[in-house]
């Protein structure tokens, strides 16, 4: 088919999928009185997806979220093998967020910002003519001065030697139980005392009462394991809780690429990956969603200035940090739980929460990393600047 002799509608921004990146740039760029002459498409190839996921995410003070959270919490608990930890985290809050609630949320939003056109369509094929973008769909075809791409293809990650390549992968239950067992007020960070079988394996539980809480099990790994052993692991752990009468109401699962990859590869002038697709997720522990929020703010201003969309991806220290986390991690599977464990125990959560949210001063990280163990770093860091 040729393209070029169709006639077909043009936009100054095509945002190609309406998961929580798409839905938060479309909501910035309609509510921004910058891009009001800009015409702007939302396209989503399916525009009825509900409950899909949760997103978590620590916050000082009140967010732009807390309208629409479904929990939230004060305290959080860690543990490994040999020690248990339950500690406030003030002035920080860990907050939860339903999907249904987000989608339903913004899609109102977005409804009435009157530039924006929100599309069904599963899209095909990108062609960057250099000048402009061909965006085609399985019925129709359209022209975008500037694309922003959700869509993740993890084949390029595969392919590549050079930046390992883990997943956080999990299967969660929300349950309800006969009896009272949970506290409410915490949220079970990680609990690495479940079996590491040579993997980092944790509990993240998250009680909505002292009767219903979502129960997931998740690894930081390099392969997915088959269902019924996610399951079989949460049915142990609630044995262990002494939890043997419950419903199980609804479940969740999902898969995180854990990468230090060069995304901005596949960016151009004219077209820019966001989201998972573009390396938003923090890639030492899969967090998502508060990243996206954060990369989308400064995409706004970025976008105002007018630059090359290959520009906006930048390398800091940061990412150098998660480098060799994951390093440790695709050589030594098993020393999450070290790793973790040891940070936890020496530093309090609110430090650690600061140093995620890339926050930190030069001489907070030294002291964030000064409680990791040192060999599994140093032996990281020599093997990466040498490339051996």
């Amino acid at each position: 088919m040729n393209l070029d002799s169709i006639p077909m509608a043009t936009y100054d921004y095509i945002i190609i999928g309406a998961g929580a990146s798409g839905l938060l740039l479309a909501d910035a760029l309609g509510k921004d009185n910058f891009f009001a002459q800009k015409t702007i498409l939302l396209l989503e190839k399916n525009l009825h997806k509900q409950n899909d996921r949760t997103w978590c995410f620590w916050e000082i003070g009140q967010g732009d979220f807390d309208d629409i959270l479904h929990k939230t919490w004060d305290h959080i608990f860690v543990a490994d093998d040999k020690f248990s930890k339950r500690t406030p985290i003030a002035p920080y809050t860990y907050k939860m967020l339903r999907a249904e609630d987000f989608y339903h949320t913004y899609r109102n939003k977005i409804n009435g910002h009157t530039n924006i056109t929100f599309l069904e369509g599963n899209v095909k094929e990108i062609q960057d003519k250099d000048h402009e973008v061909l965006v085609t769909t399985d019925t129709d075809a359209f022209k975008g001065r500037k694309i922003f791409n959700s869509i993740f293809d993890y084949k390029p990650l595969l392919k590549q030697k050079r930046y390992p390549v883990l997943q956080q992968h999990f299967i969660g239950w929300f349950i309800k139980t006969t009896k009272p067992i949970f506290d409410r007020d915490q949220a079970t960070f990680m609990d690495f005392s479940v079996p590491q079988k040579g993997n980092t394996r944790f509990m993240y539980v998250l009680p909505f009462s002292q009767t219903e809480a979502l129960v997931e099990y998740t690894l930081f790994s390099e392969n997915v394991l088959l269902e019924q052993e996610y399951e079989g692991a949460i049915k142990s752990y609630l044995n262990n809780l002494d939890c043997k009468d419950y419903e199980i109401l609804e479940k969740e699962k999902g898969s995180i690429p854990m990468s230090c990859y060069n995304f901005n590869v596949h960016n151009s002038r004219n077209i820019l990956h966001i989201g998972i697709a573009g390396g938003w997720a923090k890639p030492s522990s899969g967090y998502n969603f508060m990243r996206t929020y954060q990369k989308t703010g400064a995409l706004i201003p970025f976008l105002k200035k007018d630059k090359p969309l290959n520009t906006f991806f930048k390398k800091d220290r940061f990412w150098f940090y998660d480098l060799l986390l994951l390093d440790i991690l695709h050589r030594k599977n098993n020393k999450g739980r070290l790793i973790f464990g040891q940070l936890f125990k020496q530093r309090k959560a609110q430090s650690i929460f600061k140093f995620l949210d890339e926050k930190t001063s030069i001489w907070e990280d030294l002291k964030i990393i000064a409680a990791c163990p040192k060999k599994e770093f140093i032996q990281a860091l020599i093997r990466r600047v040498f490339l051996i």
